[in-house]
């Protein structure tokens, strides 16, 4: 399928039933995301700054100020992905509709748009990134996130904005013009600098989309011709149950099966051995976690908290759980073996007193609806009811309403 043919498919194409609920639970574990996180200095700290320095009509769920339509975007995308609870989509190796999603929430408050027209952009731009994202690859060194994301964003935003697939093809290959290269290296050193790659994406799609609108052409890149076509690849993407990047949560769900049986004897384990895929190793194998972003990539650490308290919430990640002296002590114990076989799995050993115990996890089983809804609620503190609202409120309703309904804490 080339990129003008997948276009064409999804501005005429009716989304099935299945993709729409599942949009709908995207939509509603991102927001919770970003309320979960707003409440973090630094992001409150880059809103004021973002609030003077550019203000405008647009709001983001848990910040009391109004922004620009780009710069709400880029609130939006960095605290989605503050705690790494958000969604992923495996074969693309990245996040499509993190930086969609913030982009169409953030442009549908200035268009009227309804439930329905949002949801339609924001399965558009899902599309289209995780797409792309299978064939573009990033280089040993680099990270996803600030790469093809935008690709989709900028056919997201050319879609709410009542455009064509012409002119979405073309925003798609403006962005695709000048994709950055955003580097691991925040990663291994801790420094949120990383959560503003998604926020870069959030930007040059929204930039790309007024382009193409506005008539500014672009040449052909991209591999636009080897994109997977066929299946909805949204009934793909993954939401995640913790609080990390998802290679850690085979050691996290191993390690909370065999709680029950140790919880009592956790200062009895002399050795913990994890054997987990190359790529996990390759992303994950940060040791001894200074700072929440390398305990969100780090295997070892996620093992050890789940092993300690039963969960990998982002309250893993604060100060006092950082320096907990029995995670510490577990997390030095942790043995990472290279587990030789292709696909992505998981096996955990235990041993204390001369027992011996194992559990694998051969497969992270999908989120049910009550299971997003219930995520959401404890990360906002909000009722379940007003989840429940917003999945299940009619296509025709008015967004911008929804929204400040379903954020009305802020």
């Amino acid at each position: 399928m080339s990129l003008t043919e997948a276009l064409e498919w999804l501005w005429e194409a009716q989304p099935p039933a299945p993709v729409e609920a599942k949009a709908r639970e995207l939509a509603l574990d991102t927001l919770g995301c970003v309320l979960a996180a707003s409440a973090k200095p630094p992001l409150q700290q880059l809103a004021a700054r973002f609030g003077k320095a550019d203000p405008g009509a647009v709001h983001v769920p848990g910040f009391s100020q109004s922004f620009s339509v780009s710069s709400a975007a880029a609130l939006f995308a960095a605290a989605a992905c503050w705690d790494e609870a958000c969604e992923g989509l495996a074969r693309a190796h990245g996040r499509p509709g993190v930086p969609v999603i913030a982009a169409c929430t953030s442009l549908a408050q200035t268009q009227n748009a309804t439930l329905g027209e949002w949801l339609r952009a924001v399965i558009i731009g899902y599309e289209v990134g995780g797409r792309m994202g299978e064939v573009l690859r990033v280089a040993s060194g680099m990270h996803v996130d600030a790469y093809w994301p935008g690709l989709g964003v900028a056919a997201a935003a050319v879609r709410l904005s009542g455009g064509g697939a012409a002119q979405a093809l073309a925003a798609v290959r403006i962005a695709a013009c000048q994709l950055p290269h955003s580097l691991y290296l925040p990663v291994v050193h801790g420094s949120e600098a990383r959560n503003t790659y998604l926020a870069h994406s959030a930007q040059l799609g929204l930039l790309a989309a007024s382009a193409a609108l506005a008539g500014i052409s672009a040449p052909k890149a991209c591999n636009e011709d080897v994109l997977p076509g066929g299946a909805w690849l949204l009934l793909e993407g993954y939401l995640k149950r913790f609080a990390a990047v998802r290679h850690v949560h085979y050691g996290a769900a191993a390690a909370i099966a065999l709680r029950p049986r140790v919880a009592a004897r956790l200062r009895e384990i002399s050795r913990i051995q994890l054997r987990i895929y190359a790529e996990a190793l390759t992303y994950c194998a940060n040791r001894a976690p200074e700072r929440p972003l390398q305990a969100q990539f780090s295997l070892s650490y996620g093992l050890a908290r789940a092993l300690a308290c039963g969960d990998l919430s982002p309250e893993a990640y604060s100060e006092s759980a950082l320096r907990d002296p029995l995670v510490r002590a577990l997390e030095a114990k942790v043995e990472l073996i290279e587990n030789t076989q292709p696909r992505r799995a998981g096996r955990l050993t235990l041993e204390l007193e001369g027992e011996r115990l194992e559990h694998a996890v051969d497969d992270l089983p999908a989120m049910t609806r009550e299971e997003v809804v219930g995520k959401f609620a404890a990360y906002t503190q909000l009722p379940r009811a007003t989840a429940t609202r917003f999945v299940d409120a009619p296509a025709q309703s008015g967004f911008t309403a929804l929204l400040r309904g379903l954020a009305s804490r802020a």
